[in-house]
């Protein structure tokens, strides 16, 4: 999978790279189980900082998207498709309206949990 970043767009360089990973994922591109790039070449091949890299990793595996182990690199959870990138997606829409609303986390909680 190719990568590219943009450093005039207003998305940051992590979340950039974040995308392109779940995009390739719909797409197909990317396949569960496949491993991504070390985030040292992968910074280099882009000429961005490895931490850049790194936290973009960091926000995949919080979102359940990928995996990662130190000295065994990142690779995408088995479990993962394009099924889970639809409602990632949708859930940030919900949590970014919800806020402009002012509503708090717990309440966003709650009304998930009903829903």
């Amino acid at each position: 999978m190719l990568f590219r970043v943009d450093a005039a767009s207003p998305v940051s360089l992590a979340g950039q790279i974040a995308v392109q990973v779940r995009a390739g994922l719909v797409s197909g591109d990317l396949s569960p189980g496949e491993r991504l790039p070390p985030a040292r070449d992968l910074a280099r091949a882009l000429q961005v900082n490895m931490h850049t890299v790194l936290r973009a990793y960091g926000q995949l595996r919080d979102e359940g998207v990928i995996e990662m182990r130190q000295g065994r690199g990142a690779w995408v959870r088995e479990d993962a498709g394009p099924g889970l990138m639809r409602v990632t997606e949708l859930a940030t829409q919900l949590v970014a309206e919800a806020r402009k609303l002012g509503l708090s986390p717990q309440e966003i909680t709650r009304l998930v949990e009903r829903a």
